[in-house]
Formats: C-alpha cells, sequence, structure tokens
C-alpha cells in the first residue's frame, strides 16, 4: 500500500470517527478547534488551514455567533483584518467534545501516540 493510499484510509476513517462524536455536525467542531488553535490569525488564513469555502466559513461563523460560540474582532496590525475568538461558552463546547472523544481513545500507547506525533509534524510540513 503506497503512503497516499495509507493517508486517504486514516484521513476516511478519522473522519468518520470524528463525524459519530460530533453527532454529524463535524464542520463546527472543526471550525471552534481551529479558532481556538490561531485565534491570532485572520479569518482568510483559518479558512486556508480548514480547506473550505469562504461561504462555508461564513455560513458557518454566523451561526457559530449566533449561539454565542464565537465572535469577531478587528486586526490588531492589518484593521481591514477579521479575527475570530472562542467565547468562554466556545471554550467549554469544545473542551467538552474533546473530552468526550479522549475518553474513547485513552488508553495509553507509546507507538500510537508516537505515530500521530510523526504524522501530524510531516502533514503540518505540507500545509
Amino acid at each position: 500500500m503506497k503512503n497516499i493510499d495509507k493517508l486517504l484510509e486514516i484521513e476516511a476513517l478519522t473522519e468518520n470517527i470524528l463525524k459519530h462524536q460530533a453527532k454529524n455536525n463535524l464542520l463546527k467542531v472543526k471550525v471552534l478547534y481551529f479558532i481556538s488553535q490561531y485565534e491570532n490569525l485572520s479569518v482568510s488564513m483559518i479558512i486556508d488551514k480548514l480547506g473550505i469555502k469562504k461561504s462555508n466559513f461564513a455560513l458557518m461563523a454566523k451561526e457559530l455567533e449566533d449561539e454565542k460560540l464565537v465572535y469577531s474582532k478587528q486586526g490588531e496590525i492589518d484593521k481591514r483584518c477579521k479575527m475570530m475568538a472562542l467565547t468562554e461558552k466556545g471554550r467549554a463546547e469544545l473542551s467538552s467534545f474533546i473530552k468526550n472523544l479522549d475518553s474513547n481513545f485513552e488508553e495509553k500507547n507509546g507507538e500510537v501516540e508516537q505515530a500521530i506525533e510523526v504524522l501530524s509534524a510531516y502533514l503540518n510540513k505540507k500545509i
């Protein structure tokens, strides 16, 4: 099996696990996660990291703002840039999701942890 075949299989399996845990609202969880990780990046950079269309992000961001999970703010350096941040409610919802997901994978396995670290580092270099 080639590396790309393995990556596609990993992506499909991971997405299925996450969809199940996110109760088929995976995009919402992904947006919350990326906003939490990249609060100092512009919305356009977050969109690039997520690999989704600007219109899809805008719809999800509006929904998340309506739910009081995120808020938008003007960039400090470039006033034309829009930045997003999680509210306390957003942080709590994301934390709850991660805690529930983590409980399903709480068994310690050094080989798996090392493989995930290596894969993560490799993929971050590619993006």
